[in-house]
């Protein structure tokens, strides 16, 4: 059985202390955003069940730049391009788990995009909202003791939400997308990609139904981190 939640909150500091001190450390450092070089490596045809795509690979000048990104159609066509910002998740686009909603939002943006006339699928290596898989993994674990998403990110050192959005921003300018539709329910991310240079004039809810699994995991989104969810 596992253990209560108090009695993992007691024992987290012990727990995760070598990766929180780790952790604050690097984002007390943080240094001011620069604007980030981007160089696009590669692009490929890439069929799928949800229609044809054109794959391309991009690279920035840090470690972590990396990003690929499915593209449908002309940017600079009449219509605004349909565009989704997605995180990777191993454990939900790959394995199928129904602790998160995210494999169901990538295939309802994909689904969305395909039947758009242009759009964007830009798909980030951000595992855990941005802690890395090793950590997400870990922040499970306390979950599973009783805490919930966010707890357990703070707990191991990290912000609710440690994403950042410019690199995409910059992306999407390299694709000639400076006007979009944005599929997505997080307020931050639409405010980052502004402030990055990015015009989003309509935000188009991504929300596929929700597993009972899952459903708390989305309530602590909405009430937390303010996450426009209807029916949480």
């Amino acid at each position: 059985m596992a253990a209560p939640a108090e009695s993992v909150r007691h024992k987290s500091p012990c727990y995760t202390s070598r990766f929180a001190m780790r952790a604050k450390s690097r984002q007390e450092k943080k240094p001011k955003r620069k604007a980030t070089g981007v160089r696009m490596v590669a692009h490929a045809a890439l069929p799928t069940r949800y229609g044809r795509f054109t794959i391309y690979g991009f690279q920035g000048r840090g470690l972590q730049e990396e990003a690929v990104a499915l593209v449908r159609g002309s940017m600079n066509g009449k219509s605004t391009p349909l565009v989704r910002v997605h995180s990777q998740c191993l454990t939900g686009d790959v394995l199928t788990s129904l602790r998160c909603d995210c494999r169901a939002q990538l295939e309802l943006s994909l689904k969305k995009i395909g039947q758009a006339s242009s759009g964007i699928l830009l798909y980030l290596p951000q595992e855990g909202r941005g802690i890395g898989l090793m950590n997400k993994l870990r922040a499970y674990e306390l979950q599973d003791g009783g805490m919930d998403t966010v707890e357990a990110n703070e707990t191991l050192g990290f912000a609710a939400d440690a994403r950042d959005y410019d690199f995409s921003a910059q992306i999407l300018k390299k694709l000639g997308a400076t006007k979009i539709r944005l599929l997505s329910n997080n307020p931050e991310k639409v405010r980052q990609l502004e402030s990055s240079g990015i015009r989003v004039v309509e935000r188009v809810p991504c929300q596929p139904r929700v597993s009972k699994i899952s459903r708390a995991y989305l309530k602590t989104k909405k009430r937390k981190m303010g996450h426009l969810l209807k029916g949480i």
